[in-house]
Formats: C-alpha cells, sequence, structure tokens
C-alpha cells in the first residue's frame, strides 16, 4: 500500500480501537460473523478486512487495492480463510486453557 493509504489505514484502525466511529465502512459477513469492510479513499481505493468483535485485538483480515466496482472473489477468499484460521485458534486456545484450569482443580 502507499504511504498515504497505510496512513489513513491506520488512522481508521485507531478510530476503532477507541470505539469511535469509522469514516466508511460496511458489515461484510460473506467473510465471517462480525467481519467489516473498511474503506480507504486516498486517490486509490484501498479496502481493509476487519474482525473487530474480539475484546484482546483489532485483526486485519486482509488489505488489498481495489481496483473496480466489484470486490474481488480473490481478496474475499483470503480474508474468510483469515477469518476460518483465527476462530479455530481461538477455540483450540480456549479449550487449551480449559483443560489447563481442569488440571489446577484438587
Amino acid at each position: 500500500m502507499p504511504e498515504d493509504a497505510r496512513r489513513e489505514a491506520g488512522h481508521q484502525l485507531d478510530l476503532l480501537q477507541k470505539g469511535k466511529d469509522l469514516t466508511d465502512w460496511k458489515p461484510m459477513p460473506v467473510v465471517g460473523t462480525g467481519a467489516i469492510e473498511v474503506r480507504l479513499h486516498t486517490g486509490t481505493e484501498h479496502r481493509l478486512f476487519v474482525i473487530a468483535k474480539f475484546e484482546e485485538a483489532v485483526y486485519v483480515l486482509h488489505a488489498f487495492e481495489k481496483k473496480s466496482q466489484r470486490t474481488p472473489k480473490h481478496d474475499i477468499d483470503i480474508a474468510t480463510k483469515r477469518y476460518n484460521d483465527l476462530i479455530a485458534e481461538r477455540r483450540s486456545d480456549e479449550e487449551a486453557q480449559r483443560r489447563t484450569e481442569g488440571l489446577k482443580r484438587p
């Protein structure tokens, strides 16, 4: 991404982390529950697919330059895979945590 798009992406992510309104976004349920598309307008169109429903972090699933009106399936597929990987990793971590807590009980 060019410098101006990176700067704007950082600004939008900062707003998101602080619970403030983003400049331009839309839900992306096709990627996963809670996923959003952050639209960056810097002369060239860029997009971020983001998940911000978890307390510990805002996850950027994919960032790309948008060259046509329709979002390419390839970019949606990348974000969807990363979303599914994130959910699977969180489940695995939660299961490990439960097993560890179970071992600690007398």
